[in-house]
This record gives structure tokens, C-alpha cells and sequence, in this order.
């Protein structure tokens, strides 16, 4: 980032770490939108968030809530956006007792959905990046707000193809570089 936008601020925000990221996401959001709004505040031009896994859902819910962002451009890597199914290998391994019939999906009937939809939709730019080498997410199109309907086919956003790694340079500069002109 320093040598792709010289002179650019970045900052990361640490909260939540190792089992405390167990916490209620609510809970984690409040705490995130406390620490990212006064850099907010002192950014005149807006800011990029750039969100990875479990952030990524930290991100969206900060976009959501929050009337007055000046999110410019929302990068989600490897974030399950359209909620996570099922018990994949990593899963099972915290979460012994998961099965296939606990579903986590994001998108439940409340009163606030007409409002968050409009926070969420302030934002310039929306990345997803996300794809079938993930290994975690269930669906990997939940990365891009797909998920499956009632016979467990996957209903896809649109269709999109994304193999590389998170944290390879090279989707850096392909998929994410680009998007904070």
C-alpha cells in the first residue's frame, strides 16, 4: 500500500483478536465503527475499507449502520457476505458440534433493512474477491453475496471467477490496486 498510493494513511485496527473474535458481531461492530469513525471524521476525502474473512462482515455491518460514512470504496476478501452453511474442515475443527442444518445467514427479516440498505448503498465501489480455492467459506460465492436456495443449489449473484489467494501480491495489484484510484 505504501508504495502503491505513497502518502496515503493507513490504518489498521486491531480489536478482537484470537478468541474474542468469538464475540457477538454486533458487539464487534460497535467496537470497530468507535475506532473507525474519528479516522473517518478526519478524512475529508473518504476512506477505503479493506476487510478480510470474518472482517468483511465487520465492514458490511459498520456500512450499514452508520448514516454518515464516507466509505469511498469497500474492498471484501474472502468474507462470507451471504452467510456460511454447513461444517467445512476449519469450521469443524472450533466447532465440533456444527452440522449442516445450522445455518448462518446474514440476511434475516428486520425493521432496520430499508434503512442499512440505503447506509450500505452510499459506498462508490463494492470488491469482492472470493473463489473455490477457499476452503472455508460455504458456499465460496457467499464471498459474493451467493448462497444457496432450498435444494442446496448455489444461487450466484452473477458469475464471476476469482482463484487467487487473500494475501498473494498479485491480487493485490489485480483485484484491489486499481479500485483505490
Amino acid at each position: 500500500m505504501v508504495t502503491s498510493h505513497p502518502g496515503t494513511n493507513v490504518s489498521v485496527i486491531d480489536l478482537f483478536d484470537r478468541s474474542s473474535s468469538l464475540q457477538p458481531l454486533w458487539k464487534q461492530v460497535e467496537g470497530f465503527k468507535e475506532a473507525i469513525y474519528p479516522i473517518m471524521q478526519n478524512a475529508e476525502d473518504g476512506v477505503h475499507f479493506i476487510c478480510y474473512s470474518q472482517g468483511g462482515l465487520i465492514c458490511r455491518g459498520i456500512l450499514a449502520t452508520l448514516p454518515d460514512h464516507n466509505v469511498h470504496t469497500f474492498i471484501s476478501l474472502s468474507s462470507p457476505q451471504a452467510g456460511q452453511y454447513g461444517d467445512t474442515d476449519y469450521l469443524k475443527y472450533l466447532f465440533p458440534q456444527f452440522m449442516k442444518s445450522n445455518l448462518f445467514h446474514l440476511e434475516r427479516e428486520n425493521p432496520n433493512s430499508t434503512e442499512w440498505k440505503s447506509n450500505f448503498l452510499k459506498i462508490k465501489k463494492l470488491v469482492l474477491v472470493g473463489g473455490p480455492d477457499d476452503g472455508v467459506i460455504t458456499p465460496w460465492q457467499s464471498s459474493q453475496f451467493g448462497f444457496y436456495d432450498n435444494n442446496e443449489t448455489v444461487v450466484e449473484i452473477q458469475h464471476q471467477e476469482h482463484i487467487r489467494w487473500h494475501s498473494n501480491l498479485t491480487v493485490f495489484h489485480s483485484c484491489i490496486e486499481k479500485w483505490l484510484q
